[in-house]
């Protein structure tokens, strides 16, 4: 019996408790109404929109052009994978954090998973696969190998492709944020230069001393 309802008698319901229970259950099931995103509680027939028509985008990659037919929202990156076939391109974190996607758009590097096919159209791109001339790899390929530049390998063709994109920058006199002096065109890619150049990419592996060797060699730089 509680305390509270005097007049409670032994074996019978407490109203107060049952109107209590009610409202705890109601106020429950309210909250959780509220919480609810949108659309789950929307219309099922609204999500049945067609999708948006497909544009036609011309893109030249690797030195050869390729006419496709695409979702306006397929990224550059799925454009490459699921359609081209080319999966040297990987598809790590799918939020620009890894660098695993990178490949070079006009000769600059840029992450696939966050750009648009549709917003390349005309251009040229450069997966890993286009790197190696014939039987011939890229010199930053042939280092890499030479200095087991990658473990799992999974970050290495957007390590590589960085590399090169990094490379081209310095050589335009592109200064990073530890470059010491901006009145030189050209920086001395140290150690310190080149991993904060290539710290977009990332290598759960840790094969990081190894990737700059291999970098260093590329440039003349004493490993």
């Amino acid at each position: 019996m509680d305390e509270h309802e005097p007049n409670a008698e032994p074996g019978t319901s407490n109203a107060f408790e049952v109107t209590r229970r009610t409202l705890i259950e109601n106020g429950t099931t309210a909250l959780l109404l509220t919480a609810l995103p949108g659309a789950a509680l929307a219309d099922p027939s609204d999500h049945n929109e067609p999708p948006p028509p497909h544009a036609k985008v011309d893109l030249r990659i690797n030195g050869q052009s390729h006419s496709l037919s695409l979702d306006p929202r397929t990224t550059l990156l799925d454009a490459l994978r699921e359609h081209l076939v080319l999966t040297g391109s990987k598809k790590g974190c799918d939020h620009g954090q890894c660098g695993a996607c990178t490949v070079l758009i006009e000769g600059r590097r840029i992450n696939s998973c966050l750009t648009l096919a549709v917003m390349h159209d005309g251009q040229s791109v450069t997966t890993i696969e286009g790197l190696a001339k014939d039987d011939n790899l890229h010199p930053l390929q042939a280092a890499f190998i030479e200095h087991d530049g990658f473990q799992c390998g999974y970050c290495t063709s957007g390590q590589i492709c960085s590399a090169v994109g990094m490379l081209a920058e310095s050589n335009s006199g592109m200064p990073s944020y530890v470059t010491e002096d901006l009145t030189h065109a050209d920086a001395e890619l140290t150690y310190a230069e080149i991993r904060e150049r290539m710290s977009g990419n990332i290598c759960r592996c840790a094969a990081y001393p190894n990737i700059v060797a291999a970098i260093r060699q590329v440039v003349g730089s004493p490993t």
